[in-house]
């Protein structure tokens, strides 16, 4: 499944209404960890097919989103099942942190 671009328009159908939980990446340009985050992100989306699925919130494009979710750092990802926040990861994390604290968030489930 590719990572889904998040903005104001699509952000009811692709979160709210989503059968799945989500993980949402709030990122922006200028963030050099940010761009470190992106290939993770992109190639745990593989792993977690049908599982989870994967956006990404460009936080400067987006900022009310971005402000509803009070997200003071980023890359910021927040992970979201039936409209509530399961967990949050602030900061860059390699593939294999990233996954562990993905599975942990999903284990609560």
């Amino acid at each position: 499944m590719a990572v889904v671009h998040l903005t104001a328009e699509n952000y009811e159908k692709e979160v709210k209404e989503s059968k799945i939980p989500v993980i949402i990446d709030f990122w922006a340009e200028w963030c050099g960890p940010c761009r470190m985050m992106a290939p993770v992100f992109e190639e745990l989306s593989a792993d977690y097919e049908g599982k989870l699925k994967f956006v990404k919130l460009n936080t400067e494009e987006n900022q009310p989103i971005a402000q509803q979710f009070e997200i003071k750092g980023i890359p910021s990802l927040v992970i979201i099942n039936e409209g509530k926040e399961l967990d949050r990861i602030v900061g860059f994390a390699p593939k294999e942190v990233l996954k562990q604290k993905v599975d942990d968030a999903l284990a609560k489930l």
